[in-house]
């Protein structure tokens, strides 16, 4: 499948006279999908059961008309005002038990029922009308889901729910009680409506019980999306897909994608550099106007493992954006590196964000492709150029790699729930594992703990906090080392030390005695170099030592097949660890500069440099914020 560009245009936003105009402009830029719809629920249905099609026909018209394929939204995450007056309890709730008010956008609750009735009502309106027009190629469910921390909700509705939720898991509150431990504290319960959300309550509440909560929180979305997509599917063929975020892990994306035909994504490298990722102030510094080098492709493999094999990247990042604590402009040449990244990792289509920026509202400081004013922006140039670099480029064809990491959505809920220490946390522990391998120049796809299809050399499960004999298994089956730990097997689904101690493997000989937290000054040093930082399982056991801290206990331990890492590895520790399984599982490494990335594809071997400045590796010259694409003669077989 060769990659394609769009774009997301919102056609309410501007006159009529202006739509044919813009689309061929679309067109000339090399474009050829576009976004519509995700935020038009006021102007399709002004007034409850009043709708308004005509303007969205004559959209969907006029693109299509122009050479474009329309992605169609269902508009559901931006219920209209007329909404609230029809479900005054439709509102989530935060922490406190506030509503979060009509006034932006996401102002719902997934447990509300008589909501869900609205969504998949308008969902099979616009199905009905449009589910067959072969303008429309795709179909977006929602937009965003958990954006704004808008996961959790502690409404009645979700009280509600809640209770019927623990009622159909654990069928008596007798079971639950055990289950959670609640003898503790007498926390004991009589029935399931005597159960609370887990807030407001005077200290920490039962871990157990935050976590059920997270699950359940996890399975309403879930539910929200299927509900939409089993009333879509009988009127359509187009794919359905939903726009995923970066670092959201409030709900199982493996979940909903499993209800999807393509997982996207919305890519805002700079912003999230700004605003979701711990780095020291020089690294943010050098690459304050091109983002992380790690951080996008990151996302990417995980997306392509949620969309099975099937991924876009829905909104890319152009230029500034109006939302992160600072909003610098991209070096040039960015737009086009973050386009063919993601090409390199497999998109079907990156699709910028936006077409023209809005002269009003919330993201009026948002840039688009185009000015407010309808001049280029710096944008727009790169945008033609990658559409002329693709099709010279062709197909890119994906293969798998011989590295993956076990992503588990639960052991991020499970750690947030009870850190036991400030400076843990699974999203870093993980990204940081995917940087070392990336720094050993070596593609990685993402695995889920319920599907291991495939077989790797190697497989990194770090902060798993949940191991069942099953998953086990897998991964004995399905790689030949399994590098495990810190903190992995830690706790049952309920949130208890296992019965068998931590990390409860039977393949191999190895025990959590105590574990520790350190604050962000003290590091553990590792016979040897390296370091271990944040948390430490002290480990006893008789499985070969492989490393030892300083004070002679045991920083990794070998069994048959699997390794447990005993702390949250530094660099250094990273590198050694990366380089001593590399040789167990017979994986070539290749050392990569600083801020250089190689993605290896059937076809291709991509060179993607963040630097400001060129780098030379292995007889290639990569120019600062550049791309070099090479031909593999002959293409590696899938």
């Amino acid at each position: 499948m060769k990659p394609e560009l769009g774009v997301c245009y919102y056609p309410e936003h501007w006159p009529e006279v202006m739509w044919a105009d813009d689309a061929a402009k679309m067109v000339e830029t090399g474009l050829t999908w576009v976004r519509i719809g995700e935020f038009a629920w006021s102007r399709i249905e002004p007034q409850s059961g009043v709708l308004q099609f005509d303007w969205l026909d004559r959209a969907i018209e006029t693109l299509g008309a122009a050479g474009l394929k329309v992605v169609l939204g269902t508009p559901t995450a931006t219920p209209p005002r007329w909404m609230l007056d029809k479900h005054p309890d439709m509102l989530a709730a935060d922490e406190n038990g506030n509503p979060r008010k009509f006034g932006s956008r996401r102002h719902y609750c997934f447990s509300h029922q008589g909501y869900i009735a609205e969504c998949t009502g308008i969902a099979r309106i616009l199905g009905e009308r449009y589910g067959k027009n072969p303008q429309v190629g795709a179909w977006q469910i929602d937009n965003e889901y958990g954006c704004h921390d808008t996961t959790l909700s502690y409404s009645v509705a979700a009280q509600q729910a809640f209770r019927h939720w623990l009622a159909e898991r654990y069928d008596s509150v007798e079971t639950l009680n055990r289950a959670w431990g609640n003898v503790f504290w007498s926390m004991e319960y009589r029935t399931f409506n005597e159960i609370d959300l887990p807030n407001q309550t005077v200290t920490e509440p039962n871990p157990a019980h935050v976590l059920a909560f997270r699950r359940f929180s996890s399975d309403q979305v879930a539910a929200f999306n299927r509900a939409q997509v089993d009333t879509l599917r009988p009127l359509t063929d187009a794919p359905l897909l939903h726009n995923y975020m970066g670092r959201v892990l409030d709900f199982d994306h493996f979940k909903v994608g499993a209800d999807l035909d393509i997982a996207t994504w919305d890519s805002y490298p700079i912003g999230f550099l700004s605003d979701r990722l711990e780095a020291d102030e020089a690294h943010k510094t050098a690459y304050l106007q091109q983002g992380d080098p790690d951080m996008q492709a990151f996302h990417h493999d995980l997306y392509r493992a949620i969309g099975r094999g099937r991924w876009w990247v829905m909104e890319q990042q152009p230029g500034p954006v109006n939302w992160a604590p600072y909003n610098p402009a991209p070096l040039p040449g960015m737009v086009r590196l973050w386009t063919l990244e993601a090409v390199a990792h497999g998109a079907e289509v990156v699709s910028y964000f936006r077409w023209r920026q809005t002269p009003f509202a919330q993201e009026q400081m948002h840039a688009g492709l185009l000015t407010s004013n309808n001049h280029p922006a710096p944008a727009l140039a790169e945008a033609r150029q990658t559409a002329d670099n693709l099709k010279k480029l062709g197909a890119v064809q994906q293969v798998q790699a011989k590295v993956a990491i076990l992503f588990d959505y639960a052991s991020d809920w499970a750690w947030s729930t009870q850190r036991q220490g400030a400076g843990f946390d699974y999203f870093r522990l993980v990204f940081s594992a995917y940087r070392a391998l990336r720094r050993a120049g070596l593609s990685v796809d993402f695995v889920s703990a319920n599907d291991i299809s495939a077989r790797y050399s190697l497989i990194l499960a770090p902060g798993l906090a949940r191991i069942e004999p099953e998953l086990e298994q897998r991964l004995a089956n399905r790689c030949d080392l399994a590098v495990l730990g810190p903190r992995s097997g830690a706790i049952t689904r309920d949130f208890q030390i296992p019965d068998d101690g931590r990390p409860g493997l039977s393949i191999i000989d190895c025990n959590v005695d105590l574990v520790e937290s350190l604050p962000p000054a003290i590091h553990r040093k590792v016979r040897g170099g390296g370091a271990a930082r944040h948390w430490i399982d002290r480990l006893s056991g008789e499985a070969e030592d492989l490393l030892s801290f300083e004070d002679g206990t045991s920083a990794l331990k070998a069994g048959d097949g699997i390794w447990y890492l005993a702390g949250f590895p530094d660099e250094d520790l990273w590198d050694r660890v990366i380089a001593m399984a590399a040789e167990e599982a017979d994986l070539t490494l290749c050392t990569m500069p600083q801020g250089l990335r190689l993605r290896e594809t059937a076809n291709h071997d991509f060179l993607v440099n963040y630097n400001a400045g060129p780098v030379n590796w292995n007889g290639h010259t990569v120019e600062g914020c550049g791309v070099k694409i090479l031909k593999r003669n002959p293409p590696e077989q899938t």
